[in-house]
């Protein structure tokens, strides 16, 4: 994969984006993660639990909810203290 051109970005020549954005950009990608865990493991522990229907979806609901804003926020908190 080439290297990315000095000066590039996506947000104008040359301007980096603000601590702000970078734990915004983080919680995203942790709560995106966690989502997927949550999906993985909330499913298999419903499942083995023998959940169906309306409270397979429930559960799983909560565990994608509960892993997300988990990940998420550890996420934020470490792109907040490289800034």
């Amino acid at each position: 994969m080439p290297a990315v051109p000095a000066g590039y970005s996506s947000l104008g020549q040359g301007n980096k984006p603000s601590c702000f954005d970078r734990v915004k950009i983080g919680f995203t990608m942790g709560f995106t993660v966690g989502m997927v865990t949550g999906i993985v493991f909330g499913g298999f522990t419903a499942m083995r639990y023998g959940l169906r229907g309306r409270e397979l979806i429930s559960t799983v609901g909560k565990s994608v909810v509960s892993a997300g804003g988990t990940f998420g926020t550890f996420m934020a908190i470490g792109s907040a203290i490289r800034c």
